[in-house]
């Protein structure tokens, strides 16, 4: 039902869009991941353990603009005044009635732009004045929260846009979010998704004015000319390196008035010799006055980073106790399977961390960090080496063919550089943990978070790009073939075979499955999940396309017309040249399609940051397949996080067999599930309406291979 703007001025009136309630923070869910600091818990404690098995559906909504197999929903709704925020597949901002499920508005950004993952939106107020900050391709709108529509004050006419202070290098190229910033005062503080290729923007952090949409300070994570790290990169790094980016969202510590920014690696992710050093602010925990932008503090997680061991998910702002002292810290989990407990104020270690020597790189150019951080306490909850002895054993044939491919490749401990020979990944490029984040229980000191133990194999692809040797290349279309390897293999794959299991399509025999016209336009505009390549050159889209259609155009030294336009693109390639490519992120599977480690293959962990130890680990998912077969629970991959409860719960979707789950938070053990139409691949909402406890789930499914959804459903206890 659409409810008409009369009607909700009338709502307004008797108070469900009234002013945002200042009750205990974990008892509403106003903010992405339930508080400002990312605690993904609630206090509410009408469901519990006694009682959870009778949770039935309360409401289904569904958005209507499925997106196909390239669809996702991985937003965390936020709800305020009994109304629920949300994002749809195609990225339209929806509001909901969020006892009932009844669609009071909806906002169509109708751009032209590939839709994304969006993870949440913002709620912002100042008297009467309400509204929803959310980002769109690259672009921020501010919306009334009781009418829908764009609040003209801000921006142009409701828009500004997220490349706003990353200078001028930024406009053409990747710049999107996919996490919502947090609402300091009258700042919007952000960070943003961009490319993982030698062309990517720079990743600062920004503060927006939420009343006016202007920039109000930029923190650089790399560092230009006097700044703090400087002499971390290379002199020009800041004028051609990018990345660096906070794109898995920020905490925020009201009363101390601090953000605290995880950041990813730079660019190119798994080649940095021209980005030799440390590489602060890259794959750190910054501390950032949120009034001023200045850093408090940093602590780098990863030196140099070789391997994409981007910071995943905001830091939880929790409160320990350590040798009988209450200490307020910043826990962070990592993909690799870490949580880096430090203090809230200076950025110290809680808990032992050891510097050790790791290995060099034998690929050309690199010089790796000597050394990387590693925790002693709490103890990894994700294995950390893929010996011969964790090579999978559900089968006789699945353990001897893991066993041959396990054997090429570079394996055994963590922070193994990328090689031409192949190099595992374990844990995976996917974790550990990932976006979804750890919940937090105050009361009891403990941390919830669930893990991926998927092995990935990568190998590095020498590139010849001396455009300048007359002997190469003969053909336009030779020419297209650097720009795909450069630029689109990671992906699709080296022989354009693509990876169905991320939504990467096959490119094999394009010509007599799409208009070359069309190809263009998704180059140019972008599709799904692929990004816009609208920064290449004429001559850059056109070498691809002859290189994707196989047309075989000579190059005739002779012809002027041809021989300009090979300058252009050699001049072109240079100015962003890496000596290497890869063969893509790819899992490591058996030959029955399951992965190549010994199960479990998703778990969820309770670790006390008391005391640093791991309480309980249980796996989190399903193969019913294979438990008919007599193998014990294996669990899955999973994407998506915890949020535990008073009521002595934690809720969980995230896993690949398409449940969502509630788990004893004391024990591990599971008391509830219900099958989802579609994968629930996002963080649940815990809320209260009219003294009636609701958890929500957006089913947006898509990952993993399995089938796509546009769905929020939202469950309670019946009413008596």
């Amino acid at each position: 039902m659409i409810i008409s703007r009369f009607s909700l001025v009338i709502w307004s009136c008797i108070g469900i869009f009234g002013c945002s309630s200042k009750q205990d923070p974990y008892t509403i869910w106003e903010t992405y991941q339930g508080d400002p600091g990312s605690n993904q818990y609630s206090s509410l404690g009408q469901i519990n353990k006694g009682n959870v098995d009778q949770l039935k559906v309360a409401w289904v909504y569904q958005t209507g603009d499925s997106l196909g197999q390239q669809s996702q929903i991985q937003c965390n709704p936020i709800i305020v005044d009994d109304i629920l925020y949300a994002t749809s597949p195609a990225i339209k901002l929806i509001a909901l009635h969020a006892a009932t499920g009844e669609l009071f508005w909806e906002f169509d950004p109708a751009l032209d732009f590939s839709p994304h993952v969006n993870r949440g939106v913002t709620y912002w107020e100042s008297g009467n004045d309400k509204r929803i900050l959310f980002t769109a391709g690259s672009l921020l709108f501010a919306i009334d929260a009781i009418t829908g529509k764009p609040v003209v004050s801000f921006g142009t006419a409701g828009v500004t846009s997220l490349k706003a202070g990353l200078g001028p290098r930024a406009a053409d190229l990747f710049v999107i979010s996919t996490s919502p910033g947090v609402i300091y005062k009258d700042l919007y503080i952000i960070g943003t998704r961009v490319s993982e290729n030698a062309d990517a923007a720079p990743g600062y952090i920004r503060a927006f004015n939420a009343r006016t949409g202007a920039v109000e300070w930029v923190f650089h994570t790399i560092p230009k000319p006097g700044e703090y790290g400087y002499e971390t990169w290379p002199e020009d790094a800041y004028g051609k390196i990018g990345g660096a980016n906070a794109w898995a969202g920020i905490s925020l510590d009201v009363e101390r008035g601090v953000v605290y920014a995880p950041t990813g690696s730079a660019s190119f992710d798994f080649w940095g010799g021209n980005r030799t050093g440390s590489n602060l602010f890259a794959n750190c925990i910054i501390a950032i006055d949120a009034e001023t932008g200045q850093r408090l503090w940093h602590y780098q997680t990863v030196h140099h980073d070789l391997w994409d061991r981007d910071l995943p998910a905001p830091p939880n702002l929790v409160t320990v106790t350590h040798n009988g002292i209450k200490i307020d810290a910043v826990a962070q989990v990592t993909k690799s399977g870490y949580v880096f407990l430090l203090d809230r104020d200076t950025g110290k270690p809680l808990f032992p961390v050891e510097e050790r020597p790791v290995k060099k790189s034998d690929l050309k150019g690199e010089k790796a960090w000597p050394t990387q951080p590693f925790p002693l306490k709490p103890p990894p909850f994700a294995r950390q080496h893929f010996s011969e002895d964790e090579i999978t054993d559900i089968s006789p044939e699945a353990h001897e063919y893991v066993k041959t491919i396990w054997t090429t490749t570079k394996t055994g401990e963590q922070f193994i550089p990328p090689s031409t020979q192949g190099t595992m990944y374990f844990p995976g490029f996917d974790g550990g943990a990932e976006w979804g984040g750890a919940s937090y229980d105050s009361n009891a000191g403990i941390l919830y978070v669930n893990a991926n133990e998927m092995p990935w194999i990568q190998h590095m692809v020498e590139l010849e790009l001396d455009m300048e040797d007359q002997s190469e290349p003969k053909t336009i279309k030779d020419a297209g073939e650097k720009v795909y390897k450069t630029n689109c293999a990671i992906c699709h794959g080296q022989t354009r075979q693509g990876n169905t299991a991320d939504t990467y399509p096959p490119l094999l025999k394009l010509e007599k499955r799409l208009p070359r016209e069309i190809t263009m336009n998704i180059i140019e505009k972008g599709k799904g999940f692929m990004p816009s390549f609208n920064q290449f050159s004429k001559e850059k889209k056109n070498a691809l396309l002859a290189f994707l259609y196989d047309e075989t155009v000579q190059i005739d030294q002779g012809n002027n017309v041809n021989q300009n336009w090979l300058d252009a693109l050699s001049k072109e390639l240079r100015e962003f040249a890496i000596p290497y490519s890869h063969t893509g992120y790819n899992r490591f599977f058996d030959q029955e399609g399951y992965p190549a480690v010994k199960p479990p293959w998703g778990t969820l962990n309770a670790i006390d940051l008391n005391k640093g130890e791991i309480l309980w680990q249980v796996p989190l998912g399903e193969f019913e397949e294979l438990t008919k077969r007599g193998i014990p629970k294996t669990g899955t991959e999973n994407y998506g996080g915890p949020v535990a409860t008073a009521g002595g719960l934690i809720f969980i979707a995230a896993s690949k067999d398409e449940y969502i789950r509630a788990f004893d938070k004391e024990t591990g053990m599971e008391l509830w599930k219900h099958k989802l139409p579609a994968g629930g691949y996002a963080t649940p909402s815990v809320f209260e309406v009219n003294d009636q406890q609701y958890v929500v789930i957006a089913c947006g499914g898509g990952k993993m291979g399995t089938k796509p959804g546009d769905y929020y459903i939202a469950f309670s206890l019946p009413n008596n």
